[in-house]
């Protein structure tokens, strides 16, 4: 069992190392406190691995990967939209708020869906086949927990460093973005270069539709003042 737990361990920390989930953990990371994250993806880390042992162990079957790819992708762009707005709605210098309603199960959902039939999930149903089933467990949820944990530190340094609003965007887009690589890439099982293009094209529609949103507002608050100012003049 032992055995099983360290390579596990091993094996899922270095895939996870720049994997996207690593890249998911670290958007939510940018909005959410860093105990919501890291317990919501230790729990999605624990189902998406017991269902990996239960499937190399016990049934030795394989997940339908695109309508699990098709959800994924669905959801992210949920968030993407969801993200976006919360943005918009929010004023610059409003103060930071309690957590999102539903924000711990948006991590965990995600994060569940994503890892679905990834290679994370696949390496982890081999080793199930030839190690104790509950070493393969514990070792693959302790390895994701920790490599994500890495990101999670990351998206609290940047925290601290970039104003909220341009947190939100980055976290739409990377949200996005997600959801194009999953509908493209292991939904319709397009070529790489087509996949490419897709996430090109939708991070340039995203940043235009940032800026000329960003230009929109400043323009408001250029009005806003101009106003003020001109009733404190006929005051």
């Amino acid at each position: 069992m032992l055995t099983a737990i360290l390579v596990s361990l091993g094996v899922v920390f270095l895939a996870e190392l720049g994997d996207k989930s690593q890249l998911i953990t670290l958007t939510y990371a940018l909005r959410h406190r860093w105990w919501v994250v890291l317990s919501g993806v230790a729990v999605a880390a624990l189902a998406v691995h017991g269902i990996s042992v239960t499937v190399g162990h016990f049934l030795g079957t394989t997940l339908p990967e695109r309508p699990i790819a098709v959800a994924a992708a669905v959801a992210f762009f949920a968030f993407a939209a969801w993200t976006w707005r919360e943005g918009e709605s929010r004023p610059e210098d409003a103060p930071t708020v309690s957590e999102p309603r539903f924000a711990w199960f948006a991590v965990v959902s995600s994060f569940l869906l994503a890892e679905l039939g990834d290679k994370t999930m696949l390496a982890t149903v081999a080793l199930a086949s030839d190690h104790d089933w509950a070493g393969v467990w514990i070792g693959a949820t302790v390895g994701m927990v920790a490599a994500d944990a890495v990101a999670i530190v990351a998206g609290r340094v940047l925290h601290r460093r970039l104003p909220e609003r341009l947190l939100h965007v980055l976290a739409s887009l990377l949200f996005l973005l997600f959801g194009v690589w999953m509908l493209t890439a292991r939904a319709l099982g397009a070529p790489t270069p087509l996949v490419l293009a897709a996430l090109g094209a939708t991070g340039a529609a995203a940043a235009l539709a940032a800026l000329t949103a960003a230009r929109r507002r400043r323009a408001t608050i250029d009005s806003k003042l101009t106003n003020n100012s001109d009733t404190g003049r006929s005051a």
